[in-house]
């Protein structure tokens, strides 16, 4: 903790929180820490590299607002992370390389932001790179984002190529960098075609935007409007999130940054602008109206959770409503299987009443202590034990729980077993303390396999993971490929007779009995029935036979792998009055079916998933070539909802899934999502069939 002073706000309209939004390599670390620079020159800042998989906070007073800047990872495997910026953010800069264009990453972030209706400018960065070009990359914007993208600033280039200068095409001014501080003088002659390019098309803009109904016929009969008139409107539609302005900014420099705060103080929404999640009583009922007030029922929402190495557990936590005092206890409740269903280990819902350790602003890793935190303030609280990533805080007289966000389904598998025994000792604590951060991150036992298998979002997720777990858990793991369930069936009628007889004094076991096992639909499971005559098998003893039936064939009777969809007659059999038995009869049946199992009677099952695949309409036929390499069958195909995508819909062995998460990614550009739920199952071909059987020692 900090002895520095933390910005005191108590009016919900003096607060910005704004995210920084952007791919890996645009440059929103950079701008951060301009950001964070030009408001409050640091002492000892941590940088965070992409790998880190975590938000930046920075909490600082800008003129007459208090401003909270998030800087969201870029990496595709984090888009949870910008998730949780999104919820705890009211509005967004969205970072574009002039380098790189409005690239299919960028273009499936601006969707995000797009899905929850969050108001954003976009910041061009990256000026005086190689291939830089913002004239392109803001006619790239202006296509792939929509309508309300107009430039409020223009790069120009000095002597040398270098931008050294930004028109501002309101003032008519030029903003002079060149010295490193801004100076600003009257644009001339030699800027007369940025000005005519550019200024009418924002001024036009704003017009449109403007809730004057009489400023576009002022306008359209050559009034000459005033910079008070376009500012106010241009600020309001900024607001409501109509419109999208454009800002250069020097990501080498910080050139642009002062421009860029004054729209973010002026025109950028505060917190009692912005909707509030749903929220209902814990354990049911109908949706709270609340507002952002600081003196309503307490709601706030861990959107961030870390250790720390000497403070312990932190949590980032949105206060929505209400006031979160460090003096007060508060009630955390998780319930992710409410919008997710099946959530693995470390998921589970939970209910307690905590007390917080200390509730303090950040300063991108310095925490700076406060008393309180009120409606629409994004802070730190330590030692909130037992709080998870997207639990929702409340007072414990009034338990309320927030509808969590959208979690991006963790789709990529990989299997892990302990290094030592130490480790094996160790993991169960670390896996529920990384389930608890992440909520991404899925740990499964798989019962089929009995393997544990991470499901991550990506490779960087997993490798952060594994990090993760060296690093700050002492537990070392081992991957290991994946293996899928499967199961077997009968290919055809087959049958044999189990003998279970031994004789070694006083009672012996004597049992035997014929069986026959016959194939039936898929999806029908395991069918018993006898048909014994004559009392040949006694009563008794047909349930016995029955249960060493079920038992063998969950065994397996070839690789190991259940057997199912087949019918098991019990025809004949032969029973002593003296050593027959229960145990001996599921002996002699288990007997049987080893007995009558073969390659030649038996095949091998793999699953079948749907796989929904949302793409590009550019990258569609891609995808349906590779999932024809992947044995995957084409079920069908329609448009999006969004302009120029499309939803394909496949049956993919499961099998061939296993790296359908890079592998999607790579084929669309980052611009592909999807799910899969489970479909059936079908015979595994001969030729991949074979490897499994010799690997569970049958090859007959």
């Amino acid at each position: 903790m900090s002895g520095t002073a933390a910005p005191s706000v108590t009016d919900t309209t003096r607060l910005r929180n704004v995210l920084l939004v952007g791919p890996s390599g645009a440059g929103t670390s950079r701008l951060f820490d301009h950001v964070v620079d030009a408001l409050a020159p640091r002492r000892g800042a941590r940088p965070r590299g992409e790998a880190s998989g975590g938000l930046r906070v920075a909490t600082l007073e800008l003129g007459e607002v208090v401003l909270t800047v998030l800087d969201a990872p870029g990496n595709p495997d984090f888009v949870g992370q910008v998730r949780a910026g999104l919820r705890a953010a009211d509005a967004a800069l969205f970072v574009v390389s002039a380098a790189d264009g409005a690239d299919a990453r960028s273009r499936a972030l601006w969707h995000e932001c797009a899905l929850v209706g969050m108001p954003r400018a976009v910041v061009v960065t990256q000026l005086d790179a190689r291939d830089a070009d913002f004239e392109a990359t803001l006619e790239d914007c202006r296509a792939h984002f929509g309508a309300g993208i107009q430039p409020l600033g223009v790069p120009v280039a000095g002597a040398e190529g270098a931008v050294t200068s930004i028109a501002d095409l309101l003032l008519g001014e030029i903003h002079d960098y060149a010295g490193g501080q801004r100076t600003v003088r009257p644009a001339g002659p030699e800027h007369a075609d940025v000005f005519d390019t550019h200024r009418p098309g924002l001024v036009e803009g704003i017009i449109e935007e403007s809730e004057d109904p009489e400023l576009m016929d002022r306008y359209l009969a050559g009034e000459e409007l005033d910079f008070a008139t376009l500012e106010r409107d241009l600020l309001q539609a900024v607001a409501h999130g109509t419109f999208h302005p454009v800002l250069p900014v020097s990501g080498e420099t910080g050139a642009g940054v002062d421009v860029l705060l004054h729209l973010v103080e002026a025109a950028f929404p505060h917190p009692g602008l912005h909707p509030l999640p749903t929220v209902t009583p814990v354990g049911g009922g109908e949706p709270l109206a609340l507002t952002a007030d600081p003196d309503g029922p307490l709601v706030a929402e861990v959107v961030h959770t870390e250790s720390d190495a000497y403070v312990g557990h932190l949590s980032l936590v949105r206060v929505f409503s209400g006031t979160l005092r460090a003096d007060r206890p508060v009630h955390v409740s998780g319930h992710l299987e409410l919008v997710d269903g099946a959530t693995g280990e470390g998921h589970e819902a939970h209910d307690d009443d905590v007390r917080p350790g200390a509730v303090a602003a950040s300063l991108d890793g310095e925490l700076l202590t406060k008393e309180q935190a009120v409606a629409g303030e994004v802070v730190v609280v330590t030692k909130l034990a037992g709080a998870q990533t997207s639990d929702s805080l409340s007072d414990p007289s009034r338990p309320l729980l927030v509808t969590p966000w959208a979690l991006p389904e963790a789709l990529l598998p990989a299997a892990v077993k302990a290094a030592t025994r130490a480790d094996e000792d160790r993991m169960p604590v670390a896996f529920r303390e990384l389930a608890a951060e992440d909520p991404t991150l899925r740990i499964e036992h798989d019962p089929e396999t009995g393997q544990v298998v991470l499901w991550t979002t990506g490779p960087a997720h997993l490798e952060l993971v594994l990090h993760r777990l060296r690093e700050r858990f002492n537990v070392g793991v081992e991957q290991e490929p994946v293996a899928v369930a499967l199961k077997e069936t009968a290919v055809g009628r087959a049958e044999a007779q189990g003998r279970h007889v031994k004789q070694s004094g006083g009672h012996g076991q004597y049992a035997v009995c014929h069986l026959v096992l016959e194939p039936l639909p898929r999806g029908s499971g395991v069918e018993f029935t006898e048909v014994v005559v004559g009392g040949a098998v006694p009563r008794q003893f047909i349930g016995s036979v029955e249960k060493g039936v079920h038992a063998q064939l969950a065994k397996g009777l070839i690789a190991g792998w259940p057997v199912t969809d087949v019918k098991v007659t019990l025809t004949d059999g032969k029973a002593h009055s003296v050593d027959s038995s229960d145990i001996a009869f599921q002996t002699a049946a288990g007997l049987a079916l080893r007995e009558l199992a073969s390659a030649a009677t038996l095949c091998l099952l793999e699953p079948i998933d749907t796989v929904t695949v949302t793409v590009d309409d550019e990258h569609l036929g891609a995808v349906m070539t590779d999932i024809g390499t992947r044995r995957g069958q084409i079920v069908g195909s329609e448009p999006a909802e969004e302009p120029g995508r499309s939803v394909l819909v496949a049956a993919v062995p499961r099998l061939e899934l296993l790296d359908y998460a890079v592998a999607l990614r790579s084929l669309a550009h980052g611009t592909g999502s999807f799910r899969r739920e489970p479909r059936g199952y079908e015979v595994l071909p001969d030729r991949i069939a074979r490897d499994h059987l010799a690997a569970a020692g049958r090859s007959d």
